[in-house]
């Protein structure tokens, strides 16, 4: 981690943290890297140092993003759409480097759709734009699954396979009642158009499916008070781009009991900027 702000909590649940620049030797089987571009000036960098930790056994996954496919007509996408040419987009060029360090690595990606957390009442952006969704816990269950599965270089797909338009999301929760203040709508025309995914493939491949099978049935069977704010999109940079500790902890617990399966001792390492 870049800072101790956490330990404590990855203490708690046994795990050993230590600090971006502590220098070791150590390598673990099973090597995970969920931390977005924005916060570091060498992100390829920064995961071939990840890769380094592998002992080449178990399992290494960099959690990427679904922004690199060429598709920002609401088209449909799926693993196999061609990416963005490298030059097009500084963005793109960072996540289709940083996968590359992977599979150079023979490690796995696995492409993610966008995360949601709670924010603002009115959007600079146009209602129209298709989004692709997964739940929190869905990705952490995606990327152990992959974990687990000992692939190597190989590109998956994580999403829900029920895209909604912004203005369909935001209908879905002023309808739960779940949110107390109201929200106030889009005011953007003409900012990009996005993309319909499905990961059919992913999941036939490595048998998953979500706990969440869409957002209309996370907002059914949520029992939370969700407060005073309503739902708005991460921006879909790469990583697991978050605001808490929630899906290293996720992951983390998935990956301890991986382990314990073992026959002989192992161990893992999460890589993250928090």
């Amino acid at each position: 981690t870049v800072t101790t702000d956490h330990h404590n909590e990855l203490i708690s649940l046994g795990i050993n943290p230590f600090l971006k620049e502590t220098k070791t030797d150590q390598k673990f089987p099973y090597v995970i890297f969920c931390a977005p571009p924005s916060k570091t000036p060498d992100y390829a960098g920064d995961i071939r140092l990840a890769a380094l930790s592998w002992n080449g056994e178990g399992s290494f996954v960099f959690t990427s993003s679904s922004a690199p496919y060429d598709c920002n007509d609401n088209g449909p996408c799926d693993e196999d759409t061609p990416t963005v040419p490298i030059g097009r987009s500084p963005r793109t060029d960072t996540l289709l480097k940083a996968e590359k360090v992977v599979l150079e690595f023979d490690g796995c990606v696995v492409r993610g759709a966008h995360f949601y957390w709670l924010h603002k009442g009115t959007v600079d952006a146009r209602p129209d734009h298709i989004l692709n969704l997964i739940h929190y816990e869905d990705a952490a269950s995606l990327s152990v699954t992959i974990l687990k599965k000992k692939l190597r270089g190989r590109i998956f797909l994580g999403c829900d396979n029920h895209p909604l338009s912004r203005q369909e999301v935001m209908d879905l929760v002023d309808k739960s009642g779940k949110f107390d203040k109201k929200f106030q709508g889009f005011t953007g025309t003409s900012d990009p158009l996005g993309k319909k995914l499905n990961n059919s493939n992913t999941r036939k491949e490595l048998g998953w499916e979500p706990k969440y099978p869409s957002f209309a049935h996370f907002l059914g069977r949520s029992s939370l008070p969700m407060g005073k704010f309503c739902c708005m999109e991460s921006d879909d940079g790469g990583g697991l781009d978050l605001t808490g500790i929630l899906i290293v902890l996720v992951i983390a617990v998935a990956l301890m009991a991986v382990c314990l399966q073992q026959p002989r001792p192992t161990g893992y390492t999460v890589y993250r900027y928090r």
